[in-house]
């Protein structure tokens, strides 16, 4: 993403070598599940990629309905594809749609086809799959003739701002306003508890709580407002979301569809803090990635959230395994370093002594182990108080050490954090806050070398051996009957002290294991990419 000089510790490079090749020696076993297994999630995304939208008249998607059809006669083991476009030959509708229609209605039966019946059927659902993968590339090289019409914004960090209303037709104009008063990236936050709906919600909204729902319509819309002012402004707005949740495939093949940029993306988020099952998100994250790798996008990872609930100093090492993880998982599923915008966080207690060092020590770490990578710096939360003063203040020392240890995606701190939602007069004030830190600064990291063995280089190195210490306990867990070691330590507690037994959790009754004769046409298309 960038050619420019990056400030570093200076790390024992075998060290880091060991990180990694124990990260990928935690994350294979993960892999190995992942592609054992398909969801309702990754079945809907590929008829969402042929092309079906749209709801019945109670805003059940026809993609669910349809779903629900062929899982109640054949099951979910062989894939949607088989049944569905076998169905498509052999019965007399014209199009996907009708098929959902009839098939809800009860009047088609779906069975699994086999010899020639099956090949017709692979053949023509891989056509129709593939025009929509095509639509997706189409975006995202769109994405790159505007970039390369009106450019990117002139400097780093890119400022990253939250809007989100509940009404789409109010969030457009506010995200249209942050982004003349300096946004670069502006995030879409999503309804609270969308990410534990089965489904996706149709059309325009206008209702969502402390956030707006994330559909196709309000994709487009949003996008479309924001490339209005990039015109203005003579510069590209992204646009971020979220695929997360029981339907993060799904909302990552919108994405793709509408042209979003960013799209927060974690692998173990959903699993630890919205207590789904582990096996359904690690499928789901997985064919998720493959869609963003393909469309371009860039994926935001969620280890801030860790230390809302764990200690900063004393699960700084939580983090970085949680990169590693999340750097292994994504390379794997196709994403470029460029596309890996891993995340940590400003959120030891201002009270501790030496807590600003320690943050430049926990940033630079980050930096220095993934100095390709548009890493994404989050501000403080757990520790705000309600002083809007001296909120503002630590917003400042966030962006100091933003600034100092070249962070790429800066998260705009709100001194209004735990008192309300931010006004947009919040939200001005805060961005006048980033300009001056980020302008005052200067490319003061150039200038920004911590003494070899001074306090910051030990913190990070000690950071970087608790990490090692992890993954090699990870490692030493005998495995579930699932064979990966992670998945037990993900319900011993070991990220942001959460317990999620593998097999719990929401959405677990939405998880298959692969046929033999399994035929996904997207997968094998991203697979292949």
């Amino acid at each position: 993403m960038t050619t420019r000089p990056r400030p570093k510790i200076d790390l024992d490079q075998s060290t880091v070598q060991q990180a990694r090749r124990l990260a990928r020696q935690a994350g294979r076993p993960i892999v190995r599940v992942a592609k054992q297994h398909t969801t309702v999630s990754v079945e809907r995304a590929t008829l969402r990629l042929a092309g079906l939208s749209g709801a019945d008249p109670d805003g059940t998607p026809w993609v669910n309905r349809l779903l629900d059809a062929v899982r109640a006669d054949v099951g979910l083991e062989h894939g949607l594809a088989m049944p569905v476009w076998d169905a498509l030959l052999r019965v007399d509708v014209p199009d996907l749609l009708t098929l959902a229609q009839r098939a809800a209605a009860g009047d088609v039966r779906f069975r699994v086809p086999e010899g020639r019946d099956a090949a017709r059927a692979q053949t023509a659902s891989r056509k129709q799959v593939s025009a929509g993968i095509r639509k997706v590339d189409a975006r995202r090289r769109e994405r790159e003739r505007l970039i390369k019409r009106w450019g990117d914004p002139p400097r780093k960090p890119w400022i990253y701002l939250i809007v989100a209303t509940g009404d789409i037709y109010e969030d457009m104009p506010q995200a249209q306003a942050a982004a003349r008063a300096g946004a670069d990236i502006i995030a879409v936050i999503r309804s609270t508890g969308q990410s534990l709906l089965d489904y996706v919600p149709e059309g325009a909204t206008r209702e969502g709580f402390a956030g707006t729902y994330a559909t196709q319509e309000n994709f487009r819309l949003m996008r479309g407002a924001l490339d209005e002012t990039s015109k203005d402004l003579g510069r590209y707005v992204r646009l971020t979301n979220y695929a997360s949740g029981l339907c993060m495939p799904e909302i990552a093949a919108l994405a793709g569809l509408e042209r979003l940029d960013m799209m927060l993306n974690d692998s173990m988020y959903g699993i630890l803090f919205r207590d789904i099952n582990p096996i359904r998100t690690f499928v789901d994250q997985r064919f998720s990635r493959q869609v963003h790798a393909r469309a371009g996008i860039i994926i935001n990872t969620g280890e801030d959230n860790y230390l809302t609930t764990a200690d900063a100093v004393e699960a700084a090492h939580t983090v970085t395994v949680s990169q590693l993880l999340n750097e292994y998982f994504a390379k794997e599923a196709g994403l470029d370093d460029w596309q890996l915008g891993l995340g940590h966080a400003f959120e030891i207690d201002p009270a501790v002594p030496d807590s600003f060092r320690l943050e430049l020590a926990h940033a630079l770490l980050a930096r220095t182990l993934f100095p390709k990578a548009p890493l994404k710096w989050m501000p403080p939360t757990r520790h705000m108080t309600g002083d809007v003063f001296r909120g503002y203040l630590l917003d400042g020392f966030f962006n100091l050490a933003g600034a100092m240890t070249d962070q790429d995606i800066l998260l705009v701190g709100m001194m209004t954090e735990a008192v309300v939602t931010p006004w947009l007069s919040d939200r001005d004030l805060a961005l006048q806050n980033v300009r001056y830190v980020i302008n005052a600064a200067g490319r003061l990291a150039e200038d920004f070398a911590p003494a070899p063995d001074g306090f910051i280089a030990e913190r990070a190195r000690q950071v970087l051996g608790e990490s090692i210490d992890l993954l090699t306990k990870i490692l030493a867990h005998p495995g579930t009957e699932f064979g990966a070691g992670l998945l037990d330590a993900i319900a011993d507690g070991t990220f942001g002290l959460m317990k999620r037994p593998a097999d719990a959790g929401k959405g677990l009754e939405g998880v298959a294991k692969k046929a033999r004769d399994y035929y996904n046409p997207a997968a094998a298309i991203l697979e292949e990419s």
